[in-house]
């Protein structure tokens, strides 16, 4: 009765268990960099420069504040009385200055630029992230895969092991084979346990920008063959200057220079300040007078004389801001152009490699091994032909990993180059050449 209930009790238990790792998501690299982007401490650190350059718009682009002004006037120093003297009396005066109309709003525009080139940061920060994430899953992806056929290649050793000891039993293969196949196993294990110390670095780092435990475990699929993307068919200098957040930035920021070289040139002209100003005085008992109070009103105007030229150089360093910001625009393409030439230039070439391992060299390796092997059991080849036809394979393998890896981890690459997904451009690319 009792080992019924516990047995009972074990179907529940792995039931549970069961129905909890159903539930369990294998993350994707969607996933992967969308949980990234949304713990990024530099993100994060840009939306508060955000919120600044929101703030900083009010501060400075408004009227100031006005004067309250408290006084007396004309008090008699040898009786100090406000009654003695017709002209004694108190003040109370309000002084508001007005900047030259159009001044502030002028200022404000500059400063609201701000906030447009942060929130560009912002995107391609976001976009650099996605780049980075990336690029570590896949040599996650390459190194668990090499992982991976070392592992089949110590079976196959073990395969070749077996021939040789049927051959050594016969008296038809040295002790020197035997050894020699020992040592290339052992050489794989080394190879091996190599590959996973760079497997729990690259997923330390991973790690990191997810903001997780170094060694929380990352589910990594198999290595898919290449899905080429035609980028002659794209002109991606174009495609990049409308949507890579780096020049959309240091366009606004070029409009900022010319907003600032506006605002610089309203301080050649004046600025005016309004006064009203009340004079309250008392009745006089000597003279049985009661005095007049006094109501004035005093608009004064700056005079913008430009003294040592330092209103000319303000509208001339936004000149030269404007001229270091185009200059900078025009670097940036350069050098964009350089990067996407270099990325595409590799896709073709890991496109055509892929084709020729896939197609020629491998099927190759696996035929000559075949043929060691035969030859080798009827003694018309020497072992190390064996040996060398079985690592060809590994190589092969291994190479065919890395470069359907390295495609796309350049096609990550190629997509923060262009600030655009590489889905969404082949999509557009084929919406058009279907339009012509």
């Amino acid at each position: 009765m009792n080992s019924k209930i516990l047995i009972v009790l074990l179907m529940i238990t792995i039931t549970i268990v069961n129905a909890q790792n159903s539930k369990t998501k294998t993350e994707t690299l969607n996933d992967l960099i969308n949980t990234a982007v949304s713990v990024s401490p530099e993100i994060k650190m840009l939306e508060s420069k955000y919120k600044i350059a929101k703030s900083n718009i009010e501060i400075g682009t408004n009227l100031p504040d006005p004067v309250l002004t408290l006084g007396l006037v004309n008090m008699p120093t040898n009786s100090f009385s406000f009654t003695k003297e017709p002209m004694t009396g108190k003040i109370v005066g309000l002084s508001q200055a007005i900047p030259f109309p159009g001044a502030l709003s002028s200022s404000a525009d500059a400063k609201a630029i701000d906030t447009a080139i942060v929130k560009e940061n912002i995107v391609d920060l976001k976009n650099k992230i996605r780049k980075e994430v990336a690029g570590l899953f896949y040599t996650l992806q390459f190194i668990r895969e090499n992982i991976r056929y070392a592992y089949e290649s110590i079976n196959l050793l073990r395969q070749i092991s077996d021939v040789v000891k049927q051959k050594f039993d016969v008296g038809n293969a040295s002790l020197q084979n035997l050894v020699q196949i020992e040592v290339q196993i052992t050489q794989v294990k080394n190879r091996i346990e190599t590959l996973k110390s760079k497997e729990r670095s690259v997923l330390s780092k991973l790690n990191a920008l997810l903001l997780r435990e170094s060694n929380a475990g990352i589910n990594t699929p198999e290595v898919k063959p290449i899905k080429f993307f035609d980028t002659g068919k794209v002109n991606l200098i174009e495609l990049a200057k409308e949507n890579r957040p780096l020049l959309k930035s240091i366009k606004i920021a070029t409009k900022k220079a010319e907003l600032l070289k506006k605002a610089a040139e309203y301080s050649f002209y004046p600025n005016f300040k309004l006064a009203l100003q009340y004079s309250q005085r008392d009745y006089s008992a000597k003279t049985s007078t009661d005095y007049v109070d006094f109501f004035s009103v005093i608009v004064g105007i700056s005079l913008p004389i430009n003294y040592g030229g330092n209103k000319t150089e303000k509208v001339n360093r936004a000149i030269h801001l404007g001229s270091y910001y185009n200059d900078q625009y025009n670097t940036a393409l350069q050098n964009l152009a350089k990067s996407i030439g270099t990325v595409n230039a590799n896709l073709v070439e890991m496109y055509n490699r892929e084709n020729l391992i896939t197609k020629e060299l491998l099927p190759q390796a696996n035929q000559a091994f075949d043929a060691a092997i035969a030859d080798y059991k009827v003694g018309k080849i020497d072992f190390a032909n064996v040996i060398k036809a079985e690592n060809d394979i590994l190589n092969f393998n291994v190479e065919l990993a890395k470069v359907r890896t390295e495609y796309y981890k350049n096609l990550f690459t190629l997509e923060y180059l262009l600030g655009e997904e590489i889905n969404n451009i082949a999509k557009n690319s084929t919406e058009t050449n279907d339009e012509e």
